[in-house]
């Protein structure tokens, strides 16, 4: 009895103590974009961004000729827009339990350029054409040029995704990059976790031409390849979590590398 009558008036003391003595909650951190998976584990997610652009943007059928002839799973983040103008090949890619699809917008704007109602509809319309296409709602969300922000994160989390970044883009589409130093730049950057990011949407680009080249090279340093999702969301350690970060704080070479109007200073012939 003693001992209860104790606790009592200690939980009423705690009560009774003044707004400010009182252990402040800590602050809802909010959604986060994930840039690379665990460092502890010998894993690499080869992704590819198929992406809705205003020039023409055929599918590049070697790209994943090659992941399927060396069995490599792989992420692909597809455009709203580029769905609907490849519709046959999108359909034929999700018949393979090697890929997953991401959500990359459909229209492929600057998101941190448009209102929160745009960037909504950017990502919804897109969730819409891809689940049309290949029977599956995309869980993971990659903003064109990777360029986000605090509505950018909100605005996909609240359809469900999560943002995904990169920590190593290959920097395919630059026209000086030849295959010879794709190869070599992805081969010496990669590191366990790392998130490489590549295209399937410009037969121009010479990823189709590097590609086994490098899936050879990172199995021979010991990298097991898997999707993002797998890479996230590993058995033990946590995942690398950008919040509250816009794109510009990751590497300007990062940023190029990304977009196809901007040359990438990475590799070079």
């Amino acid at each position: 009895m003693r001992l209860e009558r104790a606790a009592r008036l200690l939980a009423l003391s705690v009560l009774a103590l003044p707004v400010a003595a009182r252990p402040a909650a800590l602050p809802d951190p909010g959604p986060a974009a994930v840039l690379h998976g665990p460092r502890s584990q010998p894993r690499v997610a080869l992704t590819f961004d198929a992406c809705t652009t205003r020039d023409p943007s055929p599918y590049d059928p070697r790209v994943t000729a090659a992941l399927e002839r060396m069995h490599v799973p792989a992420t692909i983040f597809v455009g709203g827009g580029w769905a609907e103008e490849e519709a046959g090949a999108l359909e034929e890619m999700a018949r393979n339990p090697l890929f997953e699809f991401g959500n990359h917008t459909f229209s492929h704007p600057h998101l941190t350029r448009v209102d929160e109602v745009r960037i909504r509809e950017e990502i919804q319309r897109a969730q819409e054409a891809i689940a049309a296409r290949t029977g599956r709602v995309p869980t993971l969300f990659r903003p064109p040029y990777g360029e986000y922000d605090d509505r950018v994160l909100r605005s996909a989390a609240a359809l469900g995704l999560t943002t995904v970044e990169y920590d190593l883009a290959s920097g395919d589409p630059d026209p000086h990059a030849s295959r010879r130093a794709l190869v070599d730049w992805v081969l010496r950057e990669a590191r366990p976790g790392s998130i490489v990011v590549m295209h399937v949407n410009h037969r121009r680009f010479h990823t189709a031409e590097a590609l086994p080249e490098i899936v050879l090279g990172l199995r021979a340093r010991g990298f097991e390849l898997v999707k993002v999702s797998d890479l996230i969301r590993p058995p033990t350690a946590a995942p690398a979590l950008l919040s509250r970060e816009s794109a510009a704080r990751l590497s300007p070479a990062g940023r190029a590398a990304h977009s196809e109007r901007i040359v990438h200073p990475g590799p070079r012939a």
